[in-house]
């Protein structure tokens, strides 16, 4: 049930991060979607979505990680050992 349930969270970043890729490539073939009205609007929406998307993925792949002790030193969070 866990793993269904981590999926569905990473499913809409994902549909966010493919929406904004065409708004991207429709803004390249100069194809304008109705609620925007400028193309270099569009682009800059689409790039938002895009790195919203794919940054959101991410920090969950790496804080997932984090906590079962699978990443390299450089990403681990630095613990202060007050002795």
């Amino acid at each position: 049930m866990k793993r269904i349930i981590a999926l569905s969270i990473l499913v809409i970043p994902g549909v966010f991060a493919g929406y904004g890729v065409k708004l991207m490539r429709d803004m390249a073939f100069g194809i304008l979607q109705p609620p925007i009205p400028f193309l270099w609007l569009q682009f800059l929406v689409g790039l938002l979505l895009f790195l919203a998307g794919v940054g959101f993925i991410a920090g969950f792949i790496l804080h997932r990680d984090r906590k079962k002790n699978k990443v390299q030193a450089r990403f681990q969070i630095p613990t202060s050992k007050e002795e």
